[in-house]
């Protein structure tokens, strides 16, 4: 940690919860509009830990959205079931009649030419015990590599599609036109499978077993064992945290530099939360 983002750090109360990544940040109520140096640390810890959370936080979702709102513009899910007048508000529930889907190590919207900068996760209700999320450094993945691998990986791409969310849209009788006319909006995008971050600069392995195809240029065989390896990086317990929610929880995490799972061992109770992303930008 640099002396700069020390000292920003110094204006919040920040716990970490693992050596690598997560800290839950006490002391600030997010209903209320945040001054600019509390909103600078709060910028400052998630680059340094990935993934920040605030515990009893009763705000509305007009509040959730003007929080978000500070750290940049707010997206649009194309596919995801959105909150009835609120457009960039995810409303993601899971009960008896629909089992949580998220439990497969991922970041956030790859699938786009600009996939997300973040987003921040408002619990509303949530199991006795059971439905917590699991984040993974994917930088302190990348350094976990052996330099061979390194060395094979670098400067390759990858293609992402949005083939979970299609699979879905026909499931639910979507037409074969209108799912066609998704592809048009949303093509298969390139990006790299090393991710440099545009802030901190630090590498990162940029892909994950939902939205990931196959890598550029390599036989299906090898593309496909070379994406099980680095798909199995994500898993490896020295490079997580692990938060189990309680209602008015937030989870704040960094899509550059993090994946993340949602446990789905919490069937027939309920899992309800509301997601809002922020827009990043092309990762190079």
């Amino acid at each position: 940690m640099n002396e700069h983002v020390r000292d920003l750090q110094a204006v919040i109360a920040v716990t970490p919860l693992t050596p690598v990544i997560g800290a839950e940040v006490a002391g600030l109520d997010l209903a209320r509009r945040l001054a600019p140096a509390t909103l600078a640390a709060l910028r400052a810890a998630l680059l340094d830990y990935k993934v920040l959370f605030f515990r009893d936080q009763e705000i509305t979702t007009e509040q959730h959205l003007d929080f978000a709102r500070a750290f940049g513009e707010l997206e649009i899910h194309p596919f995801a079931p959105h909150k009835p007048g609120y457009p960039e508000v995810l409303a993601l529930t899971h009960d008896r009649q629909s089992r949580g889907r998220e439990n497969t190590w991922h970041s956030d919207v790859t699938w786009r030419e600009k996939p997300s900068l973040g987003s921040i996760l408002h619990a509303l209700e949530v199991p006795e015990v059971g439905g917590d999320t699991l984040f993974a450094d994917m930088g302190a993945a990348y350094e976990g590599l052996s330099e061979t691998m390194k060395e094979k990986i670098e400067d390759k791409v990858a293609v992402h599609d949005f083939a979970y969310f299609r699979n879905g849209m026909r499931k639910a009788g979507k037409s074969e036109e209108e799912i066609a006319a998704f592809d048009r909006a949303y093509p298969m995008v390139e990006h790299p499978i090393v991710r440099t971050h545009p802030e901190t600069g630090v590498k990162s392995l940029y892909v994950n077993a939902a939205f990931t195809k196959h890598i550029v240029g390599v036989d299906k065989a090898e593309s496909d064992a070379l994406l099980r390896h680095l798909y199995a990086q994500a898993a490896i317990p020295e490079y997580q945290c692990r938060f189990r929610w309680r209602a008015h929880s937030l989870a704040f995490w960094d899509n550059r530099s993090s994946q993340h799972y949602a446990v789905s061992d919490y069937w027939p109770a309920v899992r309800r939360m509301e997601r809002v992303t922020i827009i990043g930008d092309r990762p190079y």
